[in-house]
Protein backbone atom coordinates (compact mmCIF):
# COMPACT_ATOMS: atom_id res chain seq x y z
CA UNK A 1 0.00 0.00 0.00
CA UNK A 2 1.27 3.50 -1.18
CA UNK A 3 1.61 6.17 1.43
CA UNK A 4 -0.96 9.31 1.16
CA UNK A 5 2.50 11.40 0.56
CA UNK A 6 4.01 9.40 -2.39
CA UNK A 7 0.19 9.20 -4.06
CA UNK A 8 0.53 12.98 -3.90
CA UNK A 9 4.00 12.74 -5.41
CA UNK A 10 2.98 10.69 -8.34
CA UNK A 11 0.46 12.63 -8.89
CA UNK A 12 2.36 15.91 -9.10
CA UNK A 13 4.51 13.88 -11.45
CA UNK A 14 7.99 14.11 -9.17
CA UNK A 15 10.19 12.66 -12.31
CA UNK A 16 9.01 15.06 -14.36
CA UNK A 17 10.99 18.54 -15.29
CA UNK A 18 10.58 21.32 -13.07
CA UNK A 19 8.65 23.37 -15.80
CA UNK A 20 5.98 21.04 -15.61
CA UNK A 21 6.03 20.28 -12.36
CA UNK A 22 5.50 23.54 -11.51
CA UNK A 23 2.41 24.39 -13.76
CA UNK A 24 1.43 21.13 -12.20
CA UNK A 25 1.81 22.53 -8.62
CA UNK A 26 -0.04 25.83 -9.80
CA UNK A 27 -2.91 24.60 -11.23
CA UNK A 28 -3.44 22.58 -7.90
CA UNK A 29 -2.74 25.41 -5.91
CA UNK A 30 -5.21 27.70 -8.08
CA UNK A 31 -7.89 25.34 -7.82
CA UNK A 32 -7.85 24.49 -4.08
CA UNK A 33 -7.35 28.51 -3.30
CA UNK A 34 -10.59 29.10 -5.35
CA UNK A 35 -12.68 26.76 -2.87
CA UNK A 36 -10.66 28.15 -0.05
CA UNK A 37 -11.66 31.68 -1.02
CA UNK A 38 -15.60 30.36 -0.59
CA UNK A 39 -14.79 30.48 3.03
CA UNK A 40 -13.32 33.40 3.73
CA UNK A 41 -15.91 36.11 5.58
CA UNK A 42 -18.25 34.00 6.59
CA UNK A 43 -19.38 36.62 9.21
CA UNK A 44 -20.41 38.33 6.11
CA UNK A 45 -21.05 36.47 2.71
CA UNK A 46 -19.70 38.12 -0.60
CA UNK A 47 -19.53 36.67 -4.00
CA UNK A 48 -15.94 35.92 -5.57
CA UNK A 49 -16.66 39.44 -7.25
CA UNK A 50 -17.49 41.29 -4.41
CA UNK A 51 -14.06 39.58 -2.75
CA UNK A 52 -12.04 40.95 -5.63
CA UNK A 53 -13.58 44.35 -5.55
CA UNK A 54 -12.59 44.44 -2.35
CA UNK A 55 -9.49 42.98 -2.32
CA UNK A 56 -8.24 45.80 -5.26
CA UNK A 57 -9.51 48.99 -3.68
CA UNK A 58 -6.53 49.33 -1.63
CA UNK A 59 -7.27 53.48 -2.68
CA UNK A 60 -9.95 54.69 -4.62
CA UNK A 61 -10.26 53.66 -7.92
CA UNK A 62 -12.40 54.58 -10.90
CA UNK A 63 -14.62 52.31 -12.56
CA UNK A 64 -12.67 51.79 -15.56
CA UNK A 65 -9.69 50.76 -13.37
CA UNK A 66 -11.55 48.16 -11.23
CA UNK A 67 -12.69 46.26 -14.90
CA UNK A 68 -9.11 46.26 -15.98
CA UNK A 69 -7.95 45.04 -12.70
CA UNK A 70 -10.43 42.18 -12.28
CA UNK A 71 -10.19 41.64 -15.69
CA UNK A 72 -14.49 42.03 -15.92
CA UNK A 73 -16.85 44.20 -18.09
CA UNK A 74 -17.62 47.11 -16.71
CA UNK A 75 -21.28 46.71 -16.48
CA UNK A 76 -20.11 43.57 -13.90
CA UNK A 77 -17.85 46.23 -12.19
CA UNK A 78 -21.17 48.23 -11.76
CA UNK A 79 -23.20 45.40 -10.52
CA UNK A 80 -20.83 44.46 -7.45
CA UNK A 81 -20.02 48.03 -6.38
CA UNK A 82 -23.81 48.14 -6.54
CA UNK A 83 -24.21 45.49 -4.47
CA UNK A 84 -21.46 46.54 -2.18
CA UNK A 85 -22.81 49.98 -2.02
CA UNK A 86 -26.01 48.51 -0.77
CA UNK A 87 -23.83 46.84 2.11
CA UNK A 88 -22.31 49.89 2.90
CA UNK A 89 -18.94 48.89 2.17
CA UNK A 90 -18.02 51.41 -0.32
CA UNK A 91 -19.48 54.37 -1.81
CA UNK A 92 -19.31 55.79 -5.81
CA UNK A 93 -17.69 59.29 -5.61
CA UNK A 94 -17.38 61.70 -8.98
CA UNK A 95 -13.93 61.75 -9.63
CA UNK A 96 -11.72 64.91 -8.72
CA UNK A 97 -9.81 65.06 -11.53
CA UNK A 98 -12.85 64.07 -13.96
CA UNK A 99 -16.29 64.92 -12.90
CA UNK A 100 -17.42 62.53 -16.06
CA UNK A 101 -15.69 59.84 -14.22
CA UNK A 102 -16.82 57.47 -10.80
CA UNK A 103 -14.16 56.30 -8.21
CA UNK A 104 -15.12 53.47 -5.63
CA UNK A 105 -13.93 54.44 -2.54
CA UNK A 106 -14.26 51.67 0.70
CA UNK A 107 -16.16 53.50 3.75
CA UNK A 108 -15.40 52.60 7.27
CA UNK A 109 -17.08 49.62 7.29
CA UNK A 110 -15.68 48.04 3.76
CA UNK A 111 -12.20 48.64 4.95
CA UNK A 112 -12.95 46.77 8.29
CA UNK A 113 -13.90 44.15 5.46
CA UNK A 114 -11.39 44.55 3.42
CA UNK A 115 -8.78 44.43 5.93
CA UNK A 116 -10.45 41.10 8.15
CA UNK A 117 -10.62 39.69 4.06
CA UNK A 118 -6.74 40.07 3.62
CA UNK A 119 -5.81 38.87 7.18
CA UNK A 120 -7.86 35.25 6.70
CA UNK A 121 -6.52 35.21 2.80
CA UNK A 122 -3.23 35.39 4.44
CA UNK A 123 -3.44 32.86 7.29
CA UNK A 124 -5.16 30.70 5.16
CA UNK A 125 -2.95 30.42 2.51
CA UNK A 126 -0.06 30.24 4.78
CA UNK A 127 -1.27 27.68 6.42
CA UNK A 128 -2.54 25.41 3.06
CA UNK A 129 0.61 25.91 1.83
CA UNK A 130 2.95 25.02 4.04
CA UNK A 131 5.65 27.46 3.28
CA UNK A 132 7.08 29.68 6.07
CA UNK A 133 7.09 33.67 5.98
CA UNK A 134 10.18 33.53 3.87
CA UNK A 135 9.15 31.15 1.47
CA UNK A 136 5.77 32.92 0.97
CA UNK A 137 8.30 36.15 0.15
CA UNK A 138 10.01 34.70 -2.39
CA UNK A 139 7.14 32.50 -4.17
CA UNK A 140 5.46 35.96 -4.14
CA UNK A 141 8.54 37.66 -5.90
CA UNK A 142 8.22 34.89 -8.18
CA UNK A 143 5.05 34.81 -9.39
CA UNK A 144 5.10 38.26 -10.01
CA UNK A 145 7.50 37.97 -12.06
CA UNK A 146 6.34 35.19 -13.71
CA UNK A 147 3.06 36.86 -14.43
CA UNK A 148 4.33 40.41 -15.37
CA UNK A 149 5.93 38.90 -18.32
CA UNK A 150 2.51 36.80 -18.92
CA UNK A 151 0.57 39.45 -18.70
CA UNK A 152 3.20 41.61 -21.01
CA UNK A 153 1.19 39.14 -23.86
CA UNK A 154 -1.87 40.85 -22.66
CA UNK A 155 -4.74 39.22 -20.29
CA UNK A 156 -5.02 35.86 -20.58
CA UNK A 157 -8.72 34.38 -22.33
CA UNK A 158 -9.56 32.63 -19.57
CA UNK A 159 -9.51 35.56 -17.20
CA UNK A 160 -11.28 37.71 -19.80
CA UNK A 161 -14.18 35.53 -20.22
CA UNK A 162 -14.32 34.00 -16.20
CA UNK A 163 -15.19 37.74 -14.98
CA UNK A 164 -13.98 37.06 -11.78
Amino acid sequence: MTSKFSEVSDFLGENYPPEIRSMMGIHVMFWRLEELMETLSEGMPLTKQERHMLVRLDEPKRMGVLAQQMAALPSTVTAVADALEERGLVLRERDPTDRRAWCVTLTKTGDRVRADLLEEAGTAFAELSGLTKTEIERFAELVSKASIKILEHGIPEGMKSADC
